[in-house]
């Protein structure tokens, strides 16, 4: 897979690139013996999902094509689903089970083995694939059976200690071709599931608690398009909708970053001393991100907090003390269970969308949130 949305994305995730503008590469399927095409019904559903799960904006133009048994696993079809974005094509390998219950997505394709079952080659496979975005610390792991004998689930490890990161990967029953992909449960309502797992309990926000649209994000300080998507938010949306929104701010520090935790912590820390210097820390932060660098990061961030009224040696012994990152815990948890494996991410009442594709795709977006539609 080639491309990325904005300025990061991490292992496991397959997001429509052509939804950002770049151009997605064809998944070619091995042939089987004949194609067929699923219900409507079925097909409808799956395009549902998937628009919801992986933040497909509105204007791309998503359909399901026919579907033949999988070459890799008996109990599932497989088929693609065409994307359409203006002049740009593409198209996706889907997996779907027999009765219908659950959806693979793979990302980056499918990674076939020479030797079944080598944790070593899988690993190599994935750097090899991702190349510079992939963290220093990386590992694979933890296979199980899944909930179809069709497949072994197991773990990808991105990055350690505090920040590890954890990707659910599929591997054949016959230990030769490895899946990047979650067992998409399609009974499941992503938005519905967004809603009910994210809490708007004791976080920092912007705008009135009865806003009649909530924008959660999930954000890392070191993130260039999370400072970018910051802008957007304070100087478009803020302005353009008033009080009609209220944002919550979710930490999501990456692991190949270096200093965005402890900036993170920092944030955190204000929100603790006193919640309203919370969001003018978090702007300067994002607003002088070329100047902060791992060396200078803690007095970089002192010197910000002073600047918006916090006491400097309240906010030192927080930050040393590391006080605040239970808060920072709870919120990559959080994200944990509901996908959230790139940063910006946000919800708009519960509808996802990744990095700052268009400005107008957040519009519509909170327009029709407005109306009180999905």
């Amino acid at each position: 897979m080639k491309g990325r949305i904005g300025s990061h994305y991490l292992l496991g995730t397959l997001i429509f690139l052509v939804c950002a503008g770049f151009p997605l590469a064809m998944m070619t399927a091995k042939p089987a013996a004949q194609a067929s095409a699923l219900s409507e019904a079925t097909g409808e559903k799956i395009i549902h999902y998937i628009r919801f799960k992986f933040a497909v904006p509105d204007t791309v133009k998503l359909s399901m094509g026919a579907v033949q048994t999988s070459p890799l696993a008996p109990d599932f079809n497989q088929g693609f689903v065409n994307v359409l974005n203006g002049n740009n094509v593409g198209q996706q390998l889907v997996l779907i089970s027999k009765d219908n219950r659950y959806l693979v997505v793979p990302s980056g394709g499918i990674i076939d083995l020479q030797t079944p079952n080598s944790t070593t080659e899988m690993e190599q496979h994935i750097r090899d694939t991702y190349k510079q975005q992939a963290p220093p610390k990386l590992s694979v792991g933890g296979f199980k059976p899944s909930v179809y004998s069709d497949f072994q689930q197991g773990t990808l490890t991105l990055g350690d200690g505090a920040s590890k990161q954890d990707r659910t990967l599929l591997l054949t029953r016959d230990g030769k071709h490895l899946i990047m992909s979650d067992l998409f449960n399609l009974a499941v309502d992503p938005q519905q599931q967004a809603l009910r797992g994210i809490s708007l309990h004791d976080e920092a926000t912007q705008g009135p608690a009865n806003a009649p649209v909530t924008i959660v994000e999930y954000a890392d300080l070191e993130c260039p398009t999370c400072a970018r998507m910051n802008e957007f938010l304070e100087t478009q949306v803020v302005p353009r909708y008033g009080d009609k929104v209220r944002i919550v701010f979710k930490e999501y520090p990456l692991p190949f970053h270096d200093w965005s935790r402890t900036a993170a912590i920092a944030c955190q820390c204000a929100y603790e001393l006193n919640p309203s210097t919370f969001v003018p820390l978090r702007t300067a932060i994002f607003r002088n991100q070329q100047q902060i660098n791992i060396t200078n990061v803690r007095d970089t961030v002192l010197n910000y907090g002073e600047q918006v009224g916090l006491d400097r040696v309240k906010l030192a012994g927080c930050l040393d003390a590391q006080s605040s990152f239970p808060r920072i815990q709870r919120d990559m948890a959080e994200a944990k269970r509901l996908d959230v494996n790139q940063t910006p991410t946000v919800f708009i009442n519960g509808r996802m969308l990744l990095g700052l594709p268009s400005e107008d795709a957040y519009y519509q977006a909170i327009d029709q949130a407005l109306r009180g539609g999905n």
